[in-house]
């Protein structure tokens, strides 16, 4: 059985149980061209849409989730933390941003469709294939420009969805003495007492920042689904990121039918 994690706003990040995610603003890159990639600007304001019932659109108010203003000259990108192991699927459109395919309502290893907390710190886009990813970026939904668009040839769901799946009982109480016996470890280094014997990891989880790469689904304990309200496309490319957020180059890659863009 599982259970649902109570969802949270807090100082405009989203709070999914063990998951905390804030969507940061940033530049939108040009059309053509290399470019470095833009810094972040600040977090995007969350709000609640059952908080507007007089003002919201009435579509919003029946599916419910929160609401953030971007403007389309701007894109975005996702800032991610966790107190525990997770994994944490993303969806735009019903689109999962890390595979590039529709969505899927529970974690898949090959092609993966979730990235794993809290070694992944963020995602600057979709996955398009070849190492290059395409911004979040905001345009009108029934455009014909959203990711949903082209992948489905539909535009219904718009948003962003995101799922948080925790650790089983028994893998987070093996990773939890992990922990303790690392600090243990420490203490005895502090005190100059001898280094302990090496032990295998109980952890499957692994992703590095930007990269999607093969780990082991874990079965979900807090499955939590967030409708966000307005519809997302990509229309830029960059290169994932591998280390601490700093300039790289990037490079626009054709439109294409059959992939995210």
């Amino acid at each position: 059985m599982t259970q649902s994690a109570p969802v949270k706003i807090v100082s405009d990040k989203l709070v999914l149980g063990p998951v905390t995610v804030s969507f940061q603003r940033t530049l939108r890159i040009p059309e053509t061209g290399l470019h470095p990639l833009p810094p972040g600007l600040g977090r995007f304001p969350l709000r609640r849409v059952a908080d507007y019932p007089n003002t919201a659109p009435a579509e919003w108010l029946v599916r419910g989730g929160l609401m953030l203003p971007v403007y389309q000259r701007e894109a975005m990108w996702l800032s991610f933390s966790a107190s525990e192991p997770a994994a944490l699927q993303i969806g735009v459109g019903k689109v999962c941003a890390v595979s590039g395919l529709p969505w899927i309502d529970h974690l898949v290893g090959d092609p993966q469709n979730y990235v794993a907390l809290p070694q992944q710190p963020w995602l600057d886009g979709i996955n398009s294939g070849d190492g290059f990813i395409r911004q979040f970026v905001a345009v009108p939904l029934g455009s014909g420009a959203t990711v949903e668009g082209q992948v489905t040839g539909e535009e219904t769901h718009g948003g962003v969805q995101l799922r948080a799946v925790a650790l089983t009982e028994q893998a987070l109480a093996a990773w939890y003495a992990t922990q303790a016996l690392q600090v243990m470890c420490c203490e005895d280094l502090a005190d100059g007492g001898p280094l302990p014997a090496p032990s295998g990891s109980s952890m499957g989880l692994g992703l590095a920042a930007g990269c999607v790469k093969r780990c082991t689904p874990t079965i979900a304990r807090w499955p939590t689904t967030t409708r966000m309200a307005p519809g997302g496309s990509s229309s830029t490319c960059a290169r994932p990121r591998s280390g601490p957020r700093s300039p790289e180059r990037c490079r626009r890659r054709p439109r294409s039918t059959g992939t995210p863009t």
